[in-house]
């Protein structure tokens, strides 16, 4: 394996022009990982917090609750099809980016600027179009953030220390929900809360921007990126690299079954035990904290127990069956207690999940020479759940009040059934154990 850092990429990038595809740094820099996981940080917490609570009420706010529901799937459902394609074309440009800065940071800094531009938009909206066209932009441009930041992982770690580097990145996203979480429970002005964590999440950027030694291209590539390759950006051969398929698929049901637990469960809370706006946000609150603890116990120690054993396969699917028995403790949920111990248990399998799935990723993808490309396909399977989730929730959650089930119970039922799926299907996986 050739000795080639960032440091020295970017000392050699005037005469070899980018590092070799074949060749990967033997240690990973100083800071990075706590750098990276307090962008992933930033961005969970700017995208995931109008996602579980404030996007719900600000709906409801302009919508009444008569027609909340049906809103809040549009305005979800379409900002996350920009996501899908947001993710992979921003990985694409930025591995075809050749500016002075570097490959990823330009991408980092100016989507979490843009995106905080967006969130102001989305709190000061009067009508549910303005609110619509906000989140589109805010999920474009924070995708394109991740995007490339995520893409610095195989620039700057190990393969063989992957397993625990995401795995502490994973904890991002539940502390992120956690602090989401806090903020609303004390900010009942609709434009802060959707300014305050934008704000945070550009800040952490500008510092992870500033302290990292980013890959550089010295020359632009060869071939123009072309209208097929444009299109190319967001599909893969699954034939030909069968288990990146696989491992799409198994991201895509897993996803599914998770994305369907926050959107709706503001609303689950008010039917269901007849909580008010602001009883609502503090039981979140403390469900957060619940999923939050499980994450972040699970997501490193799945990450450690990973690469300890050097197998990814069987977490991932026990992270999987895990989330499966937190949905269902979440449909027959009798009391708001037991909702609490169901979003703890969901939190222990998500952070388990996370943190190998990722790092089983880096190991399946197709070309070293489009990493960011490639995984901004595999996100597509974060992104697209995002999308058909809330947007087919409202018709199962209206056939599901015509049964003795319910509405929302038989929408987590749904989603275990999918999630189960994701648990299967990782078996398909071959190339890695």
């Amino acid at each position: 394996m050739t000795d080639i850092t960032p440091a020295a990429n970017a000392a050699t990038a005037g005469t070899t022009g980018f590092r070799a595809p074949d060749s990967a740094p033997r240690r990973t820099p100083r800071g990075y990982t706590p750098g990276l996981a307090a962008v992933n940080f930033g961005v969970m917490l700017a995208l995931l917090t109008p996602v579980l609570v404030s996007m719900a009420f600000k709906v409801q706010h302009l919508s009444g609750a008569a027609g909340a529901a049906g809103d809040l799937g549009l305005v979800l459902g379409v900002g996350a099809l920009f996501a899908l394609f947001a993710n992979p074309l921003a990985g694409r440009l930025s591995d075809r980016t050749t500016a002075r800065w570097g490959m990823r940071r330009p991408w980092i800094l100016g989507g979490l600027l843009v995106g905080l531009g967006a969130f102001a938009l989305i709190g000061s909206a009067t009508s549910i179009w303005v609110v619509l066209i906000g989140w589109c932009l805010a999920q474009t441009a924070m995708n394109a953030a991740l995007a490339a930041a995520n893409a610095t992982l195989p620039d700057q770690v190990p393969a063989e220390s992957r397993g625990g580097v995401s795995g502490l990145v994973g904890i991002a996203t539940p502390v992120g929900i956690l602090a989401g979480s806090f903020l609303i429970n004390f900010i009942g002005d609709d434009l802060l809360r959707f300014v305050v964590p934008g704000l945070i999440a550009a800040v952490l950027g500008l510092l992870f921007v500033l302290t990292l030694r980013d890959r550089r291209l010295s020359e632009k590539p060869a071939q123009r990126l072309t209208v097929g390759q444009f299109f190319g950006s967001f599909v893969f051969n699954p034939v030909k690299h069968r288990d990146f398929g696989w491992t799409w698929l198994t991201k895509f049901f897993v996803m599914f079954g998770y994305a369907g637990v926050a959107t709706f469960l503001p609303y689950y809370l008010g039917q269901k035990f007849h909580l008010d706006e602001q009883s609502t946000i503090s039981t979140i609150l403390i469900s957060n904290l619940a999923a939050t603890v499980a994450m972040v116990v699970s997501s490193p120690l799945g990450g450690y127990l990973s690469d300890r054993f050097g197998r990814r396969r069987p977490f991932v699917a026990l992270a999987g069956l895990i989330m499966v028995v937190g949905l269902l403790v979440l449909a027959f949920a009798p009391s708001v207690a037991v909702v609490i111990a169901a979003q703890a248990v969901i939190g222990f399998g998500a952070g388990s999940f996370f943190a190998v799935d990722l790092a089983l990723a880096t190991q399946v993808l197709p070309n070293q020479d489009d990493v960011a490309k490639d995984l901004g396909v595999l996100n597509i399977a974060n992104a697209l759940p995002q999308s058909i989730a809330p947007a087919i929730a409202p018709a199962i959650i209206a056939l599901g009040a015509l049964t003795p089930l319910g509405g929302y119970t038989t929408w987590y039922l749904f989603g275990a059934v999918i999630a189960f799926l994701g648990a299967v299907f990782v078996y398909r996986i071959k190339g890695v154990k």
